[in-house]
């Protein structure tokens, strides 16, 4: 996979061109926001956003349903991590800057592997472990997922295709797994409650 990304007539390294050529003609400042909002502030708000979702939830009458959702949410991302370890050690693509001449890179220092995107990954599965449990919550959950996205290609640590394989193992693991979560966690839920 890493030699098609070599090849300067693949779309992946022309998006990645291009998508990280508005960090070059960005202010400073606006870079250092970026790289702030795509290593911390997208986790962070889907923190908060999990805050407001619980705080609801808490409210409705089907209330230990919609925490059980709830917790699964950041199960559901953590699992993602954990079956993004083999896949990471499996496909061994390296970090587009390692690759490229002429990339801004804004976080220095990655040099782990590239595919698939942690923060893509972590992000979408919180958007759609949300969105399972809370749609008005969990589309504002996957809008941060995607504009995660975005962040790790402009910050030129990502190719656009690592951020796609995120997205798409974050949400089949949230949706995969959902039923069985819901299964155990629902009872924990109504006991605790």
């Amino acid at each position: 996979m890493a030699g098609l990304a070599m090849d300067g007539s693949n779309p992946d390294v022309s998006v990645l061109y291009d998508i990280n050529g508005f960090a070059k003609d960005a202010p400073h400042w606006f870079d250092r926001v970026m790289e702030f909002t795509g290593e911390y502030g997208i986790v962070i708000g889907l923190a908060v956003l999990m805050v407001f979702a619980w705080w609801s939830a808490r409210k409705r009458p089907d209330a230990p349903g919609a925490v059980a959702g709830l917790l699964w949410a950041p199960l559901a991302a953590g699992l993602a991590l954990l079956v993004n370890i083999p896949i990471r050690d499996l496909v061994q693509r390296q970090r587009p800057f390692m690759e490229h001449q002429g990339l801004e890179v804004l976080v220095k220092g990655k040099t782990d592997f590239s595919f698939v995107s942690d923060h893509a990954t972590l992000t979408m599965a919180v958007g759609v472990g949300l969105f399972c449990a809370n749609r008005r919550f969990g589309l504002a959950g996957i809008a941060l997922a995607l504009l995660e996205g975005f962040c790790r290609v402009y910050m030129g640590v990502h190719y656009p295709t690592d951020v796609i394989g995120g997205f798409a193992l974050g949400t089949a693991v949230a949706l995969l797994f959902a039923p069985l979560a819901m299964m155990l966690l629902t009872p924990l839920v109504t006991r605790l409650a």
